[in-house]
């Protein structure tokens, strides 16, 4: 960390499929000192008791639990960036509610947003080639992504894009990816 210099964070989201985690490990690859902070490992840390949203849908017990994940995934990408380290997180955010709860969190660090965007079908598919981890029941979030969160971050549309390319078009843009701060 540079001394006066705020910590850079970026934040990789999209809905189930899109290239998160793949493309977070992308960017990280490409810096000399970095972290990634998966919000599903970290998720899987929970043993007995773990309430996952159903059919995209999060209420009582999986938001709350959901939210301990971006409190936590917040931790950490602070105690990585303290170490000198570029942290990427990678985490299903489509509401407002829950990018502010990552900026209030993150308050006081340079906070960049990626919102990888490819269509509902290129995810369908690539989540079918994965294994089905997601299935066809998360679609329904692309439009509620898109309604809460435009206007923020760098939107990367990587349906035609391979994963290499996708990073370099979002480091090519990357001043488009920085929040203002709160």
């Amino acid at each position: 960390m540079t001394f006066g210099r705020p910590p850079e964070i970026w934040l990789v989201t999209g809905i189930p499929g899109a290239g998160k985690t793949t493309v977070a490990r992308a960017l990280a690859e490409r810096l000399d000192r970095s972290a990634v902070v998966e919000g599903d490992a970290l998720r899987e840390w929970v043993v007995r008791g773990a309430a996952w949203p159903e059919g995209g849908t999060m209420t009582g017990e999986a938001e709350r639990q959901y939210e301990l994940a971006i409190r936590n995934m917040c931790l950490l990408a602070r105690s990585y960036a303290e170490g000198g380290f570029t942290p990427f997180l990678d985490l299903v955010v489509v509401t407002r509610y829950h990018l502010e709860a990552f900026r209030g969190y993150l308050r006081g660090a340079r906070l960049r947003l990626v919102v990888l965007a490819p269509s509902v079908a290129v995810t369908l598919e690539r989540d079918r080639a994965r294994g089905g981890k997601a299935g066809d029941g998360w679609g329904h979030l692309d439009a509620t992504m898109r309604e809460e969160l435009a206007g923020f971050g760098l939107w990367v549309d990587s349906s035609a894009l391979s994963v290499e390319a996708t990073a370099d078009a979002i480091l090519e843009r990357e001043a488009e990816a920085l929040l203002p701060p709160l």
